[in-house]
Protein backbone atom coordinates (compact mmCIF):
# COMPACT_ATOMS: atom_id res chain seq x y z
CA UNK A 1 0.00 0.00 0.00
CA UNK A 2 1.20 3.48 -0.82
CA UNK A 3 1.73 5.81 2.12
CA UNK A 4 0.47 8.46 1.95
CA UNK A 5 -2.57 7.36 -0.01
CA UNK A 6 -3.66 8.92 -3.31
CA UNK A 7 -6.58 10.61 -1.59
CA UNK A 8 -4.24 12.15 1.01
CA UNK A 9 -1.95 13.44 -1.74
CA UNK A 10 -4.92 14.87 -3.62
CA UNK A 11 -5.97 16.74 -0.47
CA UNK A 12 -2.47 18.20 -0.08
CA UNK A 13 -2.32 19.33 -3.71
CA UNK A 14 -5.80 20.82 -3.64
CA UNK A 15 -5.41 22.43 -0.19
CA UNK A 16 -4.83 25.93 -1.62
CA UNK A 17 -7.88 25.84 -3.90
CA UNK A 18 -10.68 28.12 -2.76
CA UNK A 19 -14.14 26.61 -2.27
CA UNK A 20 -16.05 26.68 -5.55
CA UNK A 21 -12.92 26.69 -7.72
CA UNK A 22 -11.89 23.75 -9.87
CA UNK A 23 -9.42 21.47 -8.06
CA UNK A 24 -5.92 21.23 -9.52
CA UNK A 25 -6.00 17.43 -9.30
CA UNK A 26 -9.10 15.35 -9.99
CA UNK A 27 -7.58 11.90 -10.48
CA UNK A 28 -4.84 9.52 -9.45
CA UNK A 29 -3.40 9.84 -12.93
CA UNK A 30 -2.31 13.44 -12.24
CA UNK A 31 -0.56 12.35 -9.04
CA UNK A 32 1.19 9.48 -10.83
CA UNK A 33 2.33 11.66 -13.72
CA UNK A 34 3.64 14.42 -11.45
CA UNK A 35 5.56 12.11 -9.14
CA UNK A 36 6.99 10.14 -12.08
CA UNK A 37 8.19 13.35 -13.71
CA UNK A 38 9.81 14.51 -10.46
CA UNK A 39 11.42 11.07 -9.95
CA UNK A 40 12.99 11.32 -13.42
CA UNK A 41 14.37 14.75 -12.48
CA UNK A 42 15.93 13.29 -9.33
CA UNK A 43 17.41 10.38 -11.30
CA UNK A 44 18.96 12.85 -13.75
CA UNK A 45 20.78 14.61 -10.91
CA UNK A 46 18.50 17.20 -9.30
CA UNK A 47 18.78 17.43 -5.54
CA UNK A 48 15.87 16.10 -3.46
CA UNK A 49 13.92 18.79 -1.61
CA UNK A 50 13.44 16.58 1.46
CA UNK A 51 15.99 14.79 3.60
CA UNK A 52 16.34 11.14 2.59
CA UNK A 53 18.29 8.03 3.35
CA UNK A 54 20.82 6.97 0.72
CA UNK A 55 18.76 3.90 -0.22
CA UNK A 56 15.50 5.81 -0.75
CA UNK A 57 14.13 5.32 -4.24
CA UNK A 58 13.53 8.42 -6.41
CA UNK A 59 9.79 7.79 -6.65
CA UNK A 60 9.49 7.58 -2.85
CA UNK A 61 11.37 10.87 -2.58
CA UNK A 62 9.03 12.47 -5.14
CA UNK A 63 5.93 11.27 -3.26
CA UNK A 64 7.32 12.64 0.01
CA UNK A 65 8.12 15.99 -1.63
CA UNK A 66 4.55 16.22 -2.88
CA UNK A 67 3.15 15.20 0.50
CA UNK A 68 5.19 17.88 2.28
CA UNK A 69 4.17 20.54 -0.24
CA UNK A 70 7.73 21.02 -1.54
CA UNK A 71 6.57 20.57 -5.13
CA UNK A 72 3.37 21.79 -6.74
CA UNK A 73 1.22 20.46 -9.53
CA UNK A 74 0.17 23.32 -11.77
CA UNK A 75 -3.16 23.42 -13.51
CA UNK A 76 -3.16 23.78 -17.29
CA UNK A 77 -4.13 27.44 -16.86
CA UNK A 78 -1.06 28.15 -14.68
CA UNK A 79 1.44 26.55 -17.05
Amino acid sequence: MLHPSYSDLMKVVNSEVEPGETPVVNSRYSIVMATAKRARQIISGEEPLVSTKNATKPLSVAVEELNQGKIKILSEEDE
